[in-house]
């Protein structure tokens, strides 16, 4: 008999297979696709040699994540690539907001008037950065906290609407940066705890940047695979799991899926009826031909670049996907240019470079022309250089990962109260109502995201419980 079944290859459950096998468990993984990574993936989709993300691309929170630094994946190929900046927000008038290693770089580029307002209300947490994202992405907290004072500071900055948080700034380009930054979990700005979300993403910029990995996002779980391997794990690619039965004996099952797929394959009933799923994206993966043609020289220089005129432009695209059930006629973009830093991925001269904006939960629309306008506004010309898209609305994006319910990229709805406590209201969000069954997806703390964080917790309940027996 195993000591424990992971089933589900994403980021989450690799980390959870890796951590139990470290510690010395019998561990196997189950995954129904033919390769390993789930959200983290890497593969041909528009032209031969052009390898594109269908998921995930930037990584600030990977190359933060606790979990991750823990590993020696660099001994397996990952190796993480920087830009010159890690993220760019450009403006119509061919100006833009950056956001860079440096503190006082980023607070010049909003100007005069926020400079020091950025500056006072990032600086205290930076010098207590590893141990606060240590803090931070364990909640619940699965051991004690290491610093419950910058802990507790950060939580009143942060757990209030971003709303608020933005009324420290009085112009528009740090707010609208800022704005930006929320809108990665596809959540309103006056959602609960949107202002930690923000510090979170500026605060990971300044401490280790947002790197991409080298020959793509598919290096993370490539490199988790390995060594969960050379510890003595098995990983079986191919294998769908429909019932529990379905899998070996084993001590504990950890599933790395959406709570309703897990209910329905544990028999759980309703257990999850109440769990809510967000909002979709609109994805298109370009093959390019030359470099994205950026008005603002900032642009140039970043793997990942934010496209909203305004913070109310930015405001109105995200509460017309999460809250008025239809797509923005301006969405806001998030888009990653991974080519700049990593010629592996295209042919030479040639650029892969992706765009997503938001749409309601399973809407059946085509957002392509109205995201490449919102492209041209910043990049005149753009579609001058496209040689071919590859586009995935959230039907696409669900079949290409189950996780993804309606195209919903996170797992579950991260505003309200459901971006702290998720999938259920519990102090042990990663065990389910049978005691040898758990979950880890980005369904559970800290939600979602490339970081491992919710595997890492979820193996440590895993092996309290083993100990235990």
């Amino acid at each position: 008999m195993l000591d424990a079944v992971v089933v589900g290859a994403g980021p989450n459950g690799l980390t959870a297979a890796v951590e139990l096998a470290r510690r010395g468990f019998s561990v196997a993984l189950f995954e129904a696709r033919s390769t390993v990574g789930g959200g983290a993936r890497t593969e041909e989709l528009t032209l031969p040699g052009f390898r594109h993300d269908p998921c995930s691309a930037a990584h600030p929170l990977g190359v933060n994540s606790p979990a991750f630094r823990a590993l020696p994946l660099d001994r397996y190929g990952l190796q993480w690539l920087h830009s010159e900046l890690p993220m760019a927000h450009p403006f119509p008038d061919g100006t833009a907001a950056v956001l860079s290693r440096s503190v006082a770089e980023t607070a010049a580029s909003f100007g005069p008037r926020d400079a020091g307002a950025y500056r006072r209300l990032v600086e205290p947490f930076l010098p207590h950065w590893d141990t606060l994202v240590r803090d931070f992405m364990s909640l619940p907290l699965t051991a004690l906290p290491r610093d419950p004072v910058t802990l507790a500071r950060f939580g009143l900055a942060g757990l209030p609407p971003a709303t608020w948080l933005l009324r420290r700034f009085k112009d528009e380009r740090a707010k609208a940066l800022f704005a930006g930054l929320v809108g990665h979990v596809i959540a309103p700005l006056g959602g609960l705890a949107t202002g930690a979300v923000g510090l979170v993403f500026a605060l990971a910029a300044h401490a280790r940047g947002w790197p991409v990995p080298r020959g793509g996002s598919q290096a993370i779980s490539d490199a988790l695979a390995a060594y969960l391997e050379d510890l003595g794990g098995a990983v079986h690619t191919d294998y769908e799991v429909k019932r529990l039965d379905d899998l070996p004996p084993a001590r504990a099952y950890v599933f790395d899926t959406s709570p309703t797929a897990l209910a329905r394959i544990a028999g759980f009933g309703d257990t999850y009826a109440h769990y809510r799923y967000g909002p979709s994206v609109f994805k298109i993966d370009y093959a390019l031909d030359g470099p994205v043609p950026w008005t603002a020289p900032e642009a140039r220089a970043a793997t990942t670049v934010q496209i909203g005129a305004s913070k109310d432009e930015i405001s109105t695209a995200l509460r017309a996907a999460s809250r008025e059930g239809r797509a923005p006629a301006r969405p806001f973009l998030i888009t990653v240019q991974p080519s700049i830093v990593d010629p592996t991925r295209a042919p030479e001269g040639k650029q892969v470079f992706w765009a997503y904006g938001h749409v309601p939960n399973g809407w059946s629309g085509d957002l392509t022309d109205a995201m490449e306008r919102q492209l041209e506004r910043f990049a005149p010309g753009f579609r001058d250089r496209v040689l071919a898209r590859a586009v995935a609305g959230p039907a696409e994006l669900a079949a290409h990962n189950a996780n993804y319910v309606g195209g919903d990229i996170a797992c579950g709805a991260a505003s309200g109260l459901q971006l702290l406590l998720r999938p259920r209201l519990s102090l042990f969000p990663y065990h389910t109502p049978h005691p040898a069954v758990f979950i880890c997806s980005s369904a559970t703390p800290p939600g979602p995201g490339v970081h491992g964080m919710s595997g890492h917790n979820a193996a440590k309940a895993v092996w309290r419980r083993l100990r235990q027996r």
